[in-house]
């Protein structure tokens, strides 16, 4: 597979990564740990060398998969986990709410190397902006992490953009993570892959393929079942789904013209948006696997791309892509620092 550099960081990753989350959280048909290691290695074995987890993941399960799946190529891989979720070192329990004192991130950290059965962290992300805790905080806490050898580099996911500026003032941020499809467009007016751009930043989209949905696997009368969390998630109302399947008609039909899939041509759309876009659609089955990867070969031409953003440009997306509690957390900016 092709590699891409996120930003200017020198850090060379597969261009297209492997979401891991849904492998063992969030929804429901999750793997066993078994199950979930073979995916991993199917995906390392096609080329894939980006792969990403979390400390909330489980919590911990995932962490544990992706050790135990990514052991044997170590030196060949390059694996980003998360801190900033409440969570109980010692039970795992989720206690709701975020935290990134520089004292959890030191405990964070100090967990996912065990689970992860790693000397270093490759990337390491603020899963959330913590509203109470300036990011100059957060951002020296990495910085000291980095220092000790315990982390590589640094990640911020959903952040508001002076808070993206301001961590990268105090720690070189290497890679953004947002929510960024075809029906989630806002990193191209929110300012986000504009301060990418300028301050050489990579952008890793998460959701890539609007949670499953820009697939084509569901439509209107797709009942999402219990446990998995986009049966909260408005975009996911039957009514939603209805009026959203427009943008599935329109990838459906550039994909018929490309011999591909309306899930490739979505990945394909994305990869050509910038040279350090890195997607990391996740999936639970190995022909998904493969079809994800195989976007990776579609080539959109300048014709192509306009077919798509114009089609695009005349559809409303319908819903919002969380649920309110989840939107709350998202392109926060943190508090600022009180002066000494």
């Amino acid at each position: 597979m092709q590699k891409r550099e996120l930003g200017r960081s020198g850090l060379q990753v597969s261009a297209i990564g492997l979401g891991c989350m849904g492998i063992s959280f969030g929804y429901a048909d999750m793997l066993s740990k078994e199950d979930g290691v073979a995916l991993i290695r199917a995906a390392f074995d096609r080329g894939v060398t980006f792969f990403d987890t979390a400390e909330v993941y489980g919590p911990f399960e995932n962490e544990k998969v992706v050790g135990e799946a990514l052991a044997p190529f170590r030196d060949r891989v390059l694996i980003a986990t998360k801190f900033g979720f409440d969570i109980d070192p010692s039970t795992g329990e989720n206690r709701g709410g975020m935290t990134s004192r520089p004292d959890r991130i030191r405990q964070a950290v100090e967990g996912s190397l065990v689970r992860l059965g790693v000397e270093s962290i490759d990337l390491l992300y603020q899963h959330r902006v913590d509203p109470s805790v300036p990011i100059e905080d957060v951002a020296g806490a990495v910085r000291d992490l980095i220092s000790q050898g315990k982390v590589k580099h640094f990640g911020l996911s959903e952040p508001g953009v002076q808070t993206l500026r301001r961590a990268h003032a105090v720690q070189p941020v290497t890679a953004v993570q947002n929510e960024y499809s075809l029906w989630w467009r806002a990193p191209e007016t929110n300012g986000i892959l504009d301060a990418c751009d300028e301050l050489g930043i990579g952008f890793v989209p998460y959701s890539p393929l609007g949670k499953g949905f820009l697939t084509g696997a569901m439509n209107k009368d797709t009942k999402v079942p219990d446990g998995d969390f986009r049966a909260s998630v408005p975009r996911f109302q039957p009514e939603a789904m209805a009026k959203n399947q427009a943008f599935v008609d329109l990838l459906r039909r550039v994909a018929s013209e490309k011999q591909s899939t309306p899930a490739q041509i979505a990945l394909a759309w994305l990869l050509a948006q910038r040279p350090y876009v890195v997607p990391i659609p996740g999936t639970t089955k190995l022909h998904r696997l493969e079809e994800n990867i195989g976007a990776a070969n579609v080539q959109l031409s300048d014709a192509d791309l306009r077919e798509i953003n114009e089609g695009a440009s005349q559809i409303e997306p319908e819903g919002d892509r969380y649920a309110p509690a989840q939107m709350a957390m998202v392109g926060r900016e943190a508090p600022e620092k009180a002066d000494a």
